[in-house]
């Protein structure tokens, strides 16, 4: 497991003066300022975080060391991650994302099926994408209980009850 989550992403420039468009990825998004300083994903860069306003699809914000829209251009695509110890513990039944990507994943039956590649929502539920050797393209699986009533992380394996047709 890592020691960084992310937290969020810039997803551009807002206005001209060095505001920066920015996606929260918190259950709650507005807590993600709580986090602050938050790092790039290799941790060699620091950035105290400022909130400034709410716009569609996220925050309008103030990063440190982005002062021009320029440079709030250039931010785009960066991931904001905090340190593990900062973030709320889980109960038994949630997971952090970084946590389930590289998973391996085995039906009930103990075949490996594959491994988790990403996480992905796209409205409805979270969906596991999965890849593998004998796959001839990425397999998206429900994130649910019935789909996926196993998780182990300190073994590092999803055991899966896929839907009829999935794989």
């Amino acid at each position: 497991m890592s020691d960084l989550i992310c937290v969020g992403a810039v997803a551009g420039a807002f206005g001209v003066r060095g505001e920066v468009r920015l996606k929260s990825f918190c259950a709650i998004p507005a807590e993600i300022v709580d986090y602050s300083p938050l790092t790039n994903e290799d941790g060699s860069q620091s950035y105290t975080l400022t909130l400034t306003r709410p716009v569609k699809n996220g925050f309008a914000a103030l990063l440190s060391g982005i002062e021009t829209k320029e440079e709030a251009d250039a931010a785009q695509g960066l991931r904001l991650f905090a340190r593990r110890d900062q973030l709320p513990s889980l109960p038994d039944d949630e997971y952090y994302h970084a946590d389930l990507m590289g998973l391996e994943v085995y039906d009930t039956g103990g075949t490996l099926l594959g491994t988790v590649k990403s996480v992905q929502n796209h409205g409805a539920a979270d969906l596991l994408e999965i890849h593998g050797p004998g796959l001839k393209s990425a397999v998206l699986l429900p994130f649910t209980l019935a789909a996926v009533p196993t998780v182990d992380l300190e073994k590092g394996r999803i055991v899966a009850d896929p839907p009829d047709g999935v794989f």
